[in-house]
């Protein structure tokens, strides 16, 4: 039958052409197996084994991932990658240090349950817009996947150090805190070992002691060492050390006293044969970890180790925040001589925050164009502390106000000082606040959190809270009396236990179940703000609490996050002026206690006030929203203005003499918390039409003009001179901020008794110290010609 044939080659070819099932993709097949047309690793530095820059091997080339769009659920998708079982974090530009080669992946959207990350979405393999200034990171769940087959997992860097730590030589010098000095001990693959000292170096130690929070190493005592060393020796091997004692030597002249024997028996060397794992450390100094320099670790079954050495010794300076209390004496009377230029803000822990810098009088920001781990660890070194773990970008701390003083800096590591290091000078085009670099840096591990615990509450960032008080040979878990408890003391009980601000401080803790401790152990707590641990606080030499029970114990809440409100001092300064307002027009605010105590016995309503009046603009600069203390179920309604209260005392307005003498004060009620306007890209969230939620987003500000009620100082008793106005914002700290230093804005005035001049207007942290003796010394102006 004609025209079969040709039909029978067709099927044919057409049979050839289709795959096989066996040849599918693996990611087309049914059954979930691994992926092995790609394979991934983690890369950088510093990190440990289950962290790291991403990287993809793909067309025969190693390449890396941008953070564009990066999420939790693709760093889910990669861990699994890896073999963990999920992902606990991730990170983006370049945490871990730029990589090389192409940029394979960019915008990719995962749900996190996708098998593969070729079942996300993405920009396609090779198509990115990225530098590797924003290679993104992982940091995966320790926790790998039963059955896992290792083949499609590679660790880039195998040769790595992943943490470092120092043993002290005597057993009992553990137990005092921090640990400065000791012999030097690696984690390398899930053990600890000791390095060889054979060419080891001060720069050497400089880079280690910066790992482990400390500015800079210092002599070690090393004819001490020797003596351990020699006293190890003997121990270990009796045999080659002993001497055969000659005729006539008294056998228990031999013997070691049982003080010198109890010494003996303390020391580590002689109760541990050195595990070498690392030799020949050649660092430059300038590293802010010990893996960026060249180094070499023994093999596994090597047999000449370390010969004619011994494990690395290694002293660290104290910085000034961790010192005993007479080096600190000292360290105050330097810095007094000379003056601080350079300090972190509106961080949570310590080493951490915006860089601010000094200039001329005045504290400004640094902007983040090339800001790296060399820059920052100059000013982690500078303040006290080891090198940086991370430079940070974006206002990641939260936004400055005032001048920017430096952008793309760049330094070697080797400065004593950010002023030192090669930087331009700022333009108003070149950088804004949304771009202010800040840092975290290593700190000396000082346990404090192994002294205090929160017990009972819902999460463990909230709880009653318990210390460990007494003395050292009878310590017990007690209670804090919760009597004048309030935001400053819970604060520093959230750094304390690392959970970030306190969003609460609670003075009764009925609510929460109790535990063993029933007992008030401390009362009378007052914090600044700036201790490290509640034992640092001001407090009862001996308990003296009104409400002993355990209902009337103090309690925290803790939140990683909080706002930061600044007033924007020079709108004061621009809108300020007198006015004469008749009294028939002062009703309402005469009821809200907004005039002076005067104004009661006044003619009313004949007669008039004089009222300072400005315009007031208060920023959230933090990095949660400003929310109201009380629910709006207890907000207040005002009839007279109509609208609600939700906070009593929302600005403290004070005119004082140049001494400090109050002659006249305002107050003003929170009664409209709202989003007024944003930043670019920022959206409202509150306003108070309609009974709406009261708040400040973060990017926000609210305005109170000039022209609304209370929005004043009644000076109708106030002789004409030269005073200072002060505004102070959130002054009974109510609401939780990460920074409250910021809240008060000062200016100077000049009062003829007709007219007024404001200036010098500016936030009460702004200027030097110097600075700010001139302007408290500040004799007024001799004419009206403010300059």
């Amino acid at each position: 039958m004609p025209g079969k044939p040709s039909d029978v080659w067709v099927l044919c070819i057409l049979w050839v052409l289709l795959p096989s099932r066996a040849q599918e993709s693996p990611l087309t097949t049914s059954t979930p197996r691994p992926d092995t047309s790609m394979k991934f690793r983690l890369a950088g530095f510093p990190r440990k084994h289950n962290e790291g820059r991403i990287e993809v091997f793909y067309n025969k080339e190693w390449g890396t991932i941008c953070d564009d769009d990066f999420t939790m659920e693709n760093a889910h998708v990669l861990c699994r990658h890896l073999g963990f079982t999920a992902a606990t974090g991730w990170t983006h530009s370049a945490k871990y240090g730029k990589g090389v080669g192409p940029i394979w992946l960019d915008n990719i959207i995962c749900s996190g349950t996708e098998k593969s990350i070729l079942d996300c979405k993405s920009r396609g393999w090779g198509n990115s817009d990225c530098t590797h200034e924003e290679d993104a990171g992982v940091v995966c769940k320790d926790e790998r996947i039963p059955g896992f087959i290792e083949h499609n997992t590679i660790e880039t860097e195998q040769r790595q150090v992943e943490e470092v730590r120092l043993r002290p030589v005597i057993a009992s010098a553990k137990n005092r805190l921090p640990i400065s000095e000791g012999i030097l001990e690696i984690r390398h693959r899930d053990s600890w070992g000791q390095v060889c000292d054979i060419g080891w170096n001060e720069k050497n130690s400089r880079v280690v002691c910066g790992m482990l929070g400390f500015p800079s190493d210092k002599r070690v005592n090393k004819n001490f060492y020797k003596k351990v060393k020699k006293r190890a020796a003997t121990k270990r091997f009796p045999k080659a050390a002993s001497v055969k004692p000659r005729k006539g030597t008294k056998k228990a002249a031999t013997k070691q006293s049982p003080k010198a024997a109890s010494v003996k028996s303390r020391l580590f060397l002689e109760k541990h044969q050195p595990t070498f794992r690392l030799h020949t450390v050649r660092c430059a100094g300038t590293e802010v970890h010990v893996s960026l320099c060249p180094l070499e670790f023994y093999k596994t079954n090597s047999t000449a180790v370390c010969e004619g050495g011994a494990p690395v010794v290694l002293s660290c300076a104290l910085g000034h925040r961790v010192a005993p209390q007479g080096a600190m004496k000292k360290k105050k009377v330097a810095q007094q001589q000379q003056q601080e230029v350079i300090r972190l803000k509106g961080g949570v822990h310590p080493g951490e925050g915006r860089v601010e810098v000094m200039k001329k009088g005045q504290w400004g920001t640094v902007c983040d164009d090339r800001w790296d781990l060399q820059a920052a660890s100059v000013v982690c070194r500078e303040l006290g502390f080891g090198s940086a773990k991370e430079a940070l970008t974006g206002a990641r701390m939260g936004q400055g106000m005032g001048p920017i003083h430096m952008n793309e800096v760049r330094c070697v590591g080797t400065e004593g000082s950010l002023w030192q290091c090669q930087y331009k000078n700022i333009t108003e085009e070149d950088c804004k606040h949304s771009e202010d670099a800040a840092i975290r840096c290593n700190t000396p591990y000082m346990g404090y959190e192994k002294t205090i615990r929160l017990f009972g509450g819902r999460t463990r960032y909230e709880g009653r809270v318990e210390v460990l008080w007494g003395p050292p040979e009878a310590k017990r878990w007690g209670l804090v009396c919760g009597q004048g408890w309030g935001i400053l003391e819970a604060a520093t009980v959230c750094q304390q236990l690392g959970l970030g601000y306190a969003s609460s401080s609670l003075q009764e803790t009925w609510y929460w179940d109790a535990s063993n401790a029933t007992e008030m152990v401390l009362s009378g707590v007052r914090c600044t703000g700036t201790e490290m641990s509640l034992g640092q606080c001001g407090h009862h030499t001996s308990v003296s609490c009104k409400n002993t029970g355990t209902r009337h114990a103090a309690g925290v809440i803790c939140s990683e996050t909080a706002s930061d409100l600044v007033l924007h001092s020079a709108l004061v300064q621009e809108t300020a002026y007198i006015e004469d307002r008749p009294l028939h027009m002062l009703y309402c605010a005469a009821e809200e206690n907004c005039l002076s105590s005067s104004a009661r016995h006044a003619n009313w309503p004949y007669g008039h006030r004089r009222l300072l009046r400005f315009s007031s603009q208060i920023h959230n600069n933090g990095r949660a929203d400003f929310r109201p203390k009380a629910g709006r179920h207890s907000w207040v309604w005002h009839e007279c203005h109509g609208h609600y209260h939700s906070m009593d005392i929302f600005t403290h307005y004070d005119l004082l003499t140049p001494n400090g003498t109050k002659v006249a004060e305002g107050h003003k009620a929170s009664f409209c918390l709202e989003d007024s306007e944003c930043q670019e890209l920022v959206s409202k969230r509150y306003e108070c039409a309609n009974f709406g939620e009261q708040g400040i987003t973060v990017g926000c500000w609210d305005l109170y003009r000039h022209d609304i009620d209370c929005q004043w100082i009644d000076i109708t008793d106030v002789k004409p001179g030269n005073y200072i106005l002060q505004v102070v914002i959130n002054p009974n700290f109510e609401v939780a901020e990460s920074d409250f230093t910021n809240n008060a804005m000062k200016c100077n005035c000049k009062y003829d008794g007709h007219r007024i001049w404001i200036h010098n207007c500016h936030l009460g942290d702004a200027f030097s110290e110097e600075a700010n003796k001139r302007f408290e010394q500040y004799r007024g102006e001799l004419n009206n010609q403010i300059l």
